[in-house]
């Protein structure tokens, strides 16, 4: 076969899930089951992988999308809980007494607090965490996702404490000859750990940005003014607050390594940010909200926007009381994945269920039930019950109502995984995987200059798989050895294999299943290709930015890398910046 009809076909399932869902806006269940069917097909006809091999991927797919519902179902129980037990009113109340204003919260919540629980757990988990709580103070469901998912890129490459560095790129790259020759006599550990430091150099140069870009997409789509410069109006701010997140994420991984640079850093920029804006530092003058509630558009809102408040009558609790149970969470999850005995036996054997050799595939299923963040969340909201003193009714409806969400997500899940696992695992006699057959298409395709479309690889693994670390797992290999067929040496391999990174973190803003799973958490139900069209935008901005960049550090001094990377920061905003939606009529009662 042709290997430029065997690429097209590698893209298929691909293109069959970005023009059902982003171009067509049909729904997830319904885009991910075509893609699945025609994933399947074209593995088992075109590609000749065994069918053992597509069932055992099939089955493995099921259960991490169970993994997943079942960490939606504990974040969302969380987020019941403290509404019905009163919490939710105090936190809403602490923010707006830090700043009313909704780009503010944005960025304190999405940016920082987003990027710590990324540090701490990964896989999804701020937007699970965060998008709930930005409902429960007044965000509409959809912006909540937006911005969440925004900012599900430059921590992720540090996310659940360096797993995609520690996990991905050192099993990619570990025990392989062409690695071991061309790094040697650098220990294969200390060129780990220099990726490390270029992964975060790169994303700090790139992702300083993103909380101005989140607000003005903010503001954009969900003003009633629908404009960019809305946002870019605190860009003082934005600035700020985005270099109080960078600097010390930089400064952490090249002095200590890639476990605890969106961990860490995350927490300073807090510590730093939040007395800030209570003292008005670079504060805007004019104060952002959303539209009136009436006038919203159908389409931003989800089940959670239409909470009631049991408590409403109630005395307010005291603030440190309301926060108590997300304290909870990034203690448990720290505590869980930084203090080796525990971790090791969360994740035992003894703790692990295991599905061994699906139908003789070769092809392993396992749950570490315990170790997951969803059981973290179900425990916060036991803590919540008796900290907050609910009653069993409150708590009870809090358990209905999560179930609900839970099960609304489930179909789309259920389906979005195993064609990502059949996808993966499509390798056969004759064959390559297909995401191999895509990458060494591309790679065919820009020589020299791949430096240049090396994150894009990496966006598109993550885009497909999920997961920043999985992404790293199938392509730091093939980053590799491509970069040293084009003479880059060990320095120049190093970079390219941080540009797959940088890419697998920025594809996490329009993969699949963490729009559905950010979606369900707020119960906004088949709106997925609407969101991901959003953040096509800080993604494209993102992997372009990251190849410039790259390419500059490549060639090295002052360079027209530089420039070019000048310019494109530049004209992406001026771009947003002269872009201006037309407000909606407002929606008349009748």
């Amino acid at each position: 076969m042709p290997a430029f009809l065997t690429f097209l076909l590698a893209l298929l399932p691909i293109a069959t899930v970005f023009v059902l869902l982003v171009v067509l806006a049909r729904s997830a269940k319904f885009s991910m089951f075509v893609a699945y069917v025609v994933t399947v097909i074209t593995a088992l006809v075109v590609w000749g992988t065994d069918f053992a091999k597509v069932a055992g991927a099939t089955v493995n797919g099921v259960v991490t999308a169970a993994s997943l519902l079942y960490i939606v179902f504990g974040a969302i129980l969380m987020l019941y809980a403290l509404e019905e037990s009163g919490g939710i009113r105090a936190i809403r109340g602490g923010f707006t007494r830090i700043s009313p204003d909704r780009r503010i919260q944005a960025i304190i919540i999405a940016w920082l607090f987003g990027a710590l629980i990324e540090g701490a757990s990964g896989f999804g988990t701020p937007a699970a965490i965060a998008a709930p709580l930005l409902v429960a103070i007044g965000f509409p469901a959809m912006a909540a996702v937006m911005v969440t998912l925004i900012i599900q890129s430059t921590p992720v490459s540090f996310g659940a404490v360096g797993t995609p560095i520690l996990v991905g790129v050192r099993t990619g790259l570990l025990d392989q000859e062409i690695v071991n020759q061309t790094i040697a006599p650098v220990p294969f550990l200390e060129y780990l750990f220099g990726i490390a430091a270029k992964v975060a150099l790169i994303h700090g140069l790139v992702g300083f940005l993103i909380p101005l870009l989140m607000i003005g997409m903010l503001t954009r789509f969900f003003g009633a003014n629908r404009s960019f410069m809305e946002g870019f109006r605190v860009w003082k701010f934005a600035l700020f607050a985005g270099l109080a997140f960078t600097v010390p994420y930089y400064i952490i991984a090249s002095l200590l390594g890639p476990e605890f640079p969106s961990l860490v850093g995350g927490i300073i920029g807090l510590l730093i940010v939040i007395p800030a804006a209570r003292r008005g530092f670079l504060m805007p003058k004019d104060t952002f909200d959303f539209p009136a509630r009436k006038d919203w558009d159908p389409a931003w809102v989800g089940k959670l926007d239409d909470l009631e408040d049991h408590k409403a009558d109630a005395p307010i609790m005291a603030l440190g009381k309301a926060w108590a149970p997300y304290v909870f969470v990034v203690l448990m999850l720290v505590l869980t994945r930084t203090i080796a005995p525990v971790k090791a036996f969360l994740t035992s054997p003894e703790m692990t269920l295991a599905l061994r050799d699906l139908f003789g595939s070769g092809i392993n299923a396992t749950v570490q039930i315990l170790y997951l963040p969803g059981t973290i969340l179900i425990l916060a909201s036991l803590f919540t019950f008796f900290l907050h003193k609910m009653t069993a009714r409150d708590y009870g409806r809090a358990l209905r109502s999560s179930g609900s969400t839970m099960i609304a997500a489930a179909p789309a899940l259920l389906l979005a995984v195993p064609m990502v696992q059949v996808f993966l695992n499509s390798a056969s006699e004759r064959l390559s995987s297909m995401p191999i057959v895509l990458a060494e298409g591309v790679s065919a395709l820009t020589g020299q200059a791949w430096p240049l479309f090396a994150p894009l690889i990496g966006a598109m693994g993550a885009f497909v798989a999920g997961s920043n670390t999985i992404s790293n797992m199938m392509f730091s290999l093939f980053q590799f050895s491509t970069a040293e067929q084009i003479g880059l040496g060990a320095t120049g391999a190093a970079l390219v294999v941080a540009l797959q990174a940088i890419g697998g973190a920025a594809g996490n803003m329009i993969c699949v299943h963490n729009v559905v799973a950010a979606s369900a958490t707020v119960g906004l139900v088949d709106r997925e290709g609407e969101i991901i069209r959003k953040t096509l935008i800080p993604m494209g901005y993102y992997v372009v930015q990251g190849g410039l960049i790259g390419t500059a550090l490549i060639a090295g001094g002052f360079n027209i890398w530089w420039v070019l990377a000048i310019v494109w920061a530049v004209a992406v905003i001026a771009l947003m910046a002269m872009n201006r939606g037309r407000a909606p009529a407002p929606v008349t009662a009748g």
